[in-house]
Formats: structure tokens, sequence, C-alpha cells
């Protein structure tokens, strides 16, 4: 599909998929997912491999060592990732086209700078629990990056590069919401895909919903569940009129819903931020965990 004209710096046509790259297994397959979007949407596809060479002399300068050497070394690893990185991409699409770059500054920072005018920013995520990747660059940058943010996560298996399956939101009613229905209805038009906007009425777990059953007015917060999804997605199918819409209401835990429609979804949306504010950024909350346990990639949309 073409780029379309539009005031978002973000879908300018100039806007470039942008991958951070550190030379892991999970940030080649970043690199294979982040080449197939850009070859389908002809847009320039940019790899970046940030280097902390402050925080690496201040480490190596406590131990009297010879660091111009030692940086010097890390600068000819990071250019050799970049060019493997390279390599990969025009796998995927020999026509492509394709930027790398080595940027001094701590990896978190250099990403969620390029996230201001990039049309997407990938990183990949390595296999492991939900402890992996507390305070590390993923989490910095799903939190605080501009525009949209995908996690593709190394899950063994060919899933996260699948290419069917409907395009999953999850909404919430809080203002990260529309950011995040944005961000899904234009992914579920660009993929031809339907797409599957999903609320649950409460952030409790499953279980605990389960044992308040006989106090909690099941039929009226169905009800009430209903009318907040009906009303975020109010003028959405009109501007996407392609896009086929299909509700999901649950009375409880959105995040084992979103991570069972991860086994079948070819991509799950999520705002930066829920219902609970600032909790959001934390470990725990819908967005970090899928960041860490989907079994699809996870778009984590911005607010403007």
């Amino acid at each position: 599909m073409s780029v379309q004209p539009t005031d978002d710096p973000h879908r300018l046509a100039t806007a470039e998929v942008v991958v951070g790259i550190d030379g892991s297994p999970s940030s080649d397959l970043a690199v294979r997912w982040a080449a197939e979007i850009a070859s389908r949407r002809r847009r320039r596809l940019r790899i970046v491999h940030a280097l902390n060479l402050a925080a690496t002399q201040a480490v190596l300068g406590m131990y009297d060592l010879m660091v111009p050497s030692v940086t010097e070394t890390l600068r000819e690893q990071a250019r050799s990732r970049v060019a493997t990185a390279h390599r990969l991409a025009r796998e995927i699409d020999t026509e492509l086209d394709v930027a790398t770059e080595v940027r001094d500054g701590h990896p978190a920072k250099v990403l969620i700078d390029a996230s201001a005018a990039a049309h997407l920013v990938v990183l990949g995520a390595g296999p492991g629990g939900p402890l992996v990747h507390l305070g590390s660059t993923l989490l910095a940058v799903t939190a605080h990056a501009e525009g949209a943010v995908v996690v593709v996560r190394d899950t063994g298996t060919e899933q996260q590069t699948r290419h069917s399956g409907p395009v999953v939101v999850g909404v919430d009613g809080s203002p990260s919401s529309t950011a995040a229905i944005a961000s899904a209805f234009a992914e579920a038009s660009l993929r031809d895909a339907p797409l599957i906007a999903l609320h649950a009425a409460n952030d409790i777990s499953a279980v605990a919903f389960t044992g308040l059953t006989a106090v909690l007015p099941a039929r009226e917060l169905e009800l009430v569940a209903r009318e907040v999804l009906a009303e975020q997605l109010a003028g959405w199918q009109e501007k996407y009129p392609d896009v086929t819409v299909e509700h999901k209401i649950y009375p409880a835990d959105a995040r084992k819903h979103l991570l069972e429609w991860s086994r079948t979804a070819q991509l799950i949306v999520v705002g930066s931020r829920g219902r609970g504010g600032f909790l959001g950024l934390l470990l725990g909350s819908t967005s970090g965990a899928l960041v860490q346990q989907a079994f699809c990639p996870v778009l984590v949309a911005h607010p403007e």
C-alpha cells in the first residue's frame, strides 16, 4: 500500500522503520521483521547500534586499562554487527533501501530520540521469564518513546513472523487507548486483516474475579463495558471502512486474554499506559507482560 500524505510525522513518506540491534539472535529476528515491514510499506529501514561508551570508559578507567584500544574494539564490533544486520535485511528484499548507523549514547536514549520521526521503532526480545527485561533498554523504550514501538520476541518458533490472523487491540478506556486504537486500525488496514477490539471490565485476575461473581453485578458490568468499548471505537470504523471489526468483552484479566489471542494474532496492539496510570510503566502491567510473554509481535502505542 502506498504511503498517504499526512500531518502525523510517523506516517510521513519520509518516516523510516528504525530497528535497534545488539548482535543477539533476538535482534536478528527484529531486523528480519522490520525489513519485511519496510519492504511492504516502501520505507527506508534504518539499522541502529548504540554504544554506551561513557559507561564503558567509566568502568574500565577504574582499573587503569587502555580505554582507547578497548573502545575502538567495541566500535569495530558494532560496525561488524550493523554490516551483518544489513545483509539480513537485504535477504528479505534485495532492493530495500537500508541505512546503518553506529551512534554513541545510551541505547534507550538513542532509540527514544529516533522515535520522534520514525514510522515504527522495532526491538527484539529474547526468551525468558517476566524478570528478564526489568530495567532494560526494551522497557525504557516501550515506556518513553514517541509513536509506536514494536517488540518482536523470540519464542523459539516461526510464529513471530506470522502473516495471517487478526490484529488485536486492547481497549481499556484510558487516554492511551486512543493511540492504541488509531495504530490498530491503521495496521489492520495496511495488512488487510480483521481487527479484534478486546475490553475487560476489570483489571483483576480471572481467578480473583471468579471469587467475586456472587457480589458483583455481572450483567451491569458487561453493559458498561460494551458502552465503553463502543464509545472508544466511535468514528474509527467510518475512517477505515475496509477494516472488519469484532468486539470481545471479558469480565476481567485483559492480560490473560490478550496473551491467549497472541497465539493466533499477527499483531497485538496496546497503549503505553493503562487504567493504572504511572503503574502502567511498571512490571506487571498489561503492556509490560505482553512484550515479555506474547507469542506474536506487540505494538505499544504512545499518545501524541
